[in-house]
């Protein structure tokens, strides 16, 4: 006999085969007045279970779509507006919906979901040879996300973008400063607009969006230290900026950066509230440490074009705003902090990545310990 579902959305049984079916209502035939009955498979009968209570709660909130007519154009747009949009943050909604629209959508919109091959999805990936390995490597994770999701709802059994193969990445060589170009760098922004800021990033290796989004409130003067908890992004479809409440990889941390840096920003504080004074009703209020004269946010390609301009006289026009948060990392590792420090004052997700992404800093350093014991060992045994 089929086992009743606890909910009462549908009955669940044991195949021959061993494996698990469940059967649901989807509605009425609206021509004989009958009901029309789905079934969902799976290996165990816990994991029916759980593909049945998904479907029945998608009926019940009438975002049910028969397998058999829904195609994967339609249900990205299914997954982006129930089950993203209110799961992530809004930069990260962006990034699916844009990468939904520009590079998946085109090439498999058409195509029903219950019918989407490994092949396809292989074709869809190699046809974006054009792209960077990351960034492919983001689309396919993207897709496969979407899909993963239609298995829970039981639209499809297996996921076809599992069985992929992806472009092979290689991570690219950082190029931080060297202590002659950090040098030249301190003395070209020195009276700059933006020298406080340029400093700030520098020396506590904050990205960009961090730098930009820091606020007022989030800054201790007394004990010295930062709260990194927002970030300055840009919506890539209409341009606005925002400010989200996050930084990367919900990395909320506080930093203590150098007194020198305090010291700046102690500075940047009393220079702002001039400028406050001087733009009177003009003036924009937003908490934001870095403002323009009327106290509106920085854009993130104004600050870049002009650190571009200056390392551009500087001789290395290669060097990129990213590369003052590798500078600090390496300039940290070389002072003598450990990886975890570093990797906490860098808000990266694991100290592993820390150690993948600046190893050969360590490696270095290994070698200058190992020679500085050699000449300890030669000063004890001469």
């Amino acid at each position: 006999m089929p086992k009743r579902n606890a909910q009462g959305g549908g009955s669940i049984r044991q195949r021959k085969d061993g494996t698990w079916e469940a059967r649901y209502t989807t509605g009425r035939n609206p021509s004989t007045g009958k009901q029309m009955q789905k079934s969902i498979y799976g290996k165990t009968q816990n994991e029916v279970r759980k593909k049945l209570a998904q479907a029945t709660v998608a009926i019940d909130e009438g975002i049910y779509v028969e397998p058999s007519r829904l195609t994967v154009g339609a249900w990205l747009d299914i997954w982006l507006s129930e089950y993203v949009n209110n799961s992530v943050k809004l930069s990260t909604l962006h990034t699916y919906t844009r990468t939904c629209e520009i590079y998946i959508k085109p090439k498999v919109a058409a195509v029903k979901l219950s019918a989407l091959t490994s092949p396809t999805v292989q074709n869809l990936i190699n046809e974006l040879d054009t792209l960077s390995p990351k960034t492919v490597k983001n689309i396919h994770g993207i897709l496969h996300k979407a899909l993963n999701q239609a298995i829970k709802l039981g639209y499809i059994r297996t996921n076809p973008a599992d069985a992929c193969t992806l472009p092979r990445y290689v991570m690219k060589d950082i190029k931080p400063l060297d202590n002659d170009q950090i040098s030249a760098f301190l003395n070209a922004i020195r009276g700059h607009e933006h020298e406080t800021l340029y400093l700030v990033t520098l020396f506590t290796g904050m990205r960009q969006s961090e730098v930009l989004g820091l606020r007022l409130q989030c800054i201790d003067f007394t004990n010295g230290t930062i709260l990194i908890n927002a970030q300055l992004l840009r919506n890539r479809f209409n341009g606005s900026y925002y400010l989200e409440n996050t930084p990367k990889n919900n990395k909320v941390r506080i930093i203590t950066p150098a007194s020198f840096v305090m010291k700046a920003l102690h500075k940047q504080k009393i220079e702002q509230y001039k400028a406050r004074l001087f733009a009177g009703e003009a003036w924009t209020e937003s908490d934001l440490i870095f403002t323009n004269a009327l106290g509106e946010h920085l854009k993130h390609d104004t600050v870049y074009k002009r650190y571009k301009r200056i390392v551009s006289e500087l001789g290395i026009p290669t060097a990129r705003y990213h590369d003052l948060r590798h500078t600090y990392a390496v300039s940290s590792l070389q002072a003598g902090d450990d990886v975890k420090t570093l990797q906490e004052n860098m808000g990266h997700h694991t100290a592993a990545f820390t150690l993948d992404k600046y190893g050969h800093v360590t490696e270095q350093m290994k070698k200058d310990s190992a020679a500085r014991m050699d000449n300890f060992i030669k000063s004890i045994t001469s």
